[in-house]
């Protein structure tokens, strides 16, 4: 029996169809939620990425979600098929890579939607995306709130940038319109909490501390070698500590403090003296102000 969808399918009749590819993990760092917490967001998926394509101008029919996700998901929810994937931390993203990938490609070959929405950081869909471009399939790209302002993500953070500027449309999605089902950002969600500098500081270290005792010998050289041809420190790590930091802090940071964080990373890695070299150079670039 064909699976239909009456509620949304009468609110977007006659519109254009599309279909979501959605990374789990991608999306907890999106709303800046634990991984884990994502399995709360699945039943809420569809209207989430619904409100946003709206708010961005989208009006389409959301058709089908695909959800790629390392942890094991037993829920059954219309509209929506779960893909299984090695955990990021065993293969770099290489099985997120692979699935994600061969269902853009084969969705884009047969024609299956108008659209493709696309949640996911990984540069290494660049040349994918474009392939289903030259299907006919416009592709779209979740986003933070930084993408707003391309000119200083390239500069940032270009990898991000280059996957960002092959999108038909970038759909920007941040945490806390993430936690308003896709309502527009309030204008206060960036103002710095009172918080006491000492204490903050001690958090900060704990979590970068933790981190850098279970980095193995080896990627603490590679991370050594490479801050110092550097001025901000990997996206990657960058995103790995910014989430350890939600969990501990229970919030986001502001970027003053994301700046200090940074700061510390490299303290400890390059130490005192190092870090303290490279000050000036850093304070004449911005950030690496990925997440929000």
């Amino acid at each position: 029996m064909k699976r239909t969808h009456s509620t949304h399918a009468a609110a977007h009749a006659g519109a254009e169809s599309c279909i979501a590819l959605i990374d789990a993990r991608f999306l907890a760092w999106l709303q800046g939620q634990t991984d884990t917490a994502q399995d709360h967001v699945r039943p809420q998926l569809h209207q989430l990425l619904s409100n946003a394509l709206g708010h961005n101008g989208l009006e389409l029919n959301l058709r089908r979600v695909y959800w790629y996700s390392d942890t094991p998901d037993d829920q059954a929810i219309g509209g929506q098929v779960s893909r299984a994937v090695l955990p990021h931390s065993q293969d770099g993203g290489l099985s997120m890579l692979r699935t994600l990938g061969a269902d853009l490609k084969r969705l884009a070959e047969r024609g299956a939607c108008d659209h493709l929405l696309v949640g996911s950081d990984d540069e290494r869909l660049i040349s994918l995306i474009d392939e289903a471009q030259l299907h006919g399939v416009s592709v779209h790209l979740l986003a933070d709130e930084a993408s707003r302002n391309m000119t200083q993500l390239n500069r940032e953070d270009p990898g991000w940038a280059r996957l960002l500027s092959q999108a038909d449309q970038r759909v920007v999605l941040g945490a806390q319109a993430s936690r308003e089902g896709g309502s527009r950002h309030s204008t206060s969600m960036h103002a710095a909490p009172q918080v006491d500098p000492e204490q903050l500081r001690e958090q900060l270290n704990l979590v970068i501390n933790t981190w850098w005792t279970d980095e193995p010998e080896d990627l603490r050289e590679e991370l050594r070698e490479e801050l110092q041809n550097t001025r901000g420190i990997p996206q990657e790590v960058d995103r790995q500590l910014l989430l350890g930091v939600r969990r501990v802090l229970e919030r986001a940071l502001s970027f003053q403090e994301k700046k200090l964080l940074r700061e510390m990373v490299r303290e400890l890695v390059l130490g005192p003296q190092a870090a303290q070299a490279s000050a000036p150079t850093l304070s004449h670039s911005p950030a690496v102000e990925h997440a929000e």
